[in-house]
């Protein structure tokens, strides 16, 4: 059991981090979700969102650092 409670302390401090630089740099990250290709309708009654892009980059990016950390660690 020591081994999933160590993945448990790590995915905790990634998002203690990650809540830090939203919270601190938010106002930054206003282009997040307002990317070309990001779909954004609304009508009188619906309000439909996809960031479509904004989720391919941030898969890309995600992809790219858990390839680079299985490979060093």
């Amino acid at each position: 059991m020591q081994p999933i409670g160590k993945y448990i302390v790590i995915v905790g401090v990634i998002l203690v981090v990650v809540g830090l630089l939203v919270w601190f740099a938010g106002d930054k990250l206003n282009w997040f979700g307002n990317l070309p290709g990001d779909v954004r309708v609304e009508k009188k009654n619906v309000k439909i969102f996809a960031p479509f892009t904004t989720m391919l980059l941030l898969s890309a990016l995600l992809s790219l650092l858990m390839w680079l950390f299985r490979k060093f660690f």
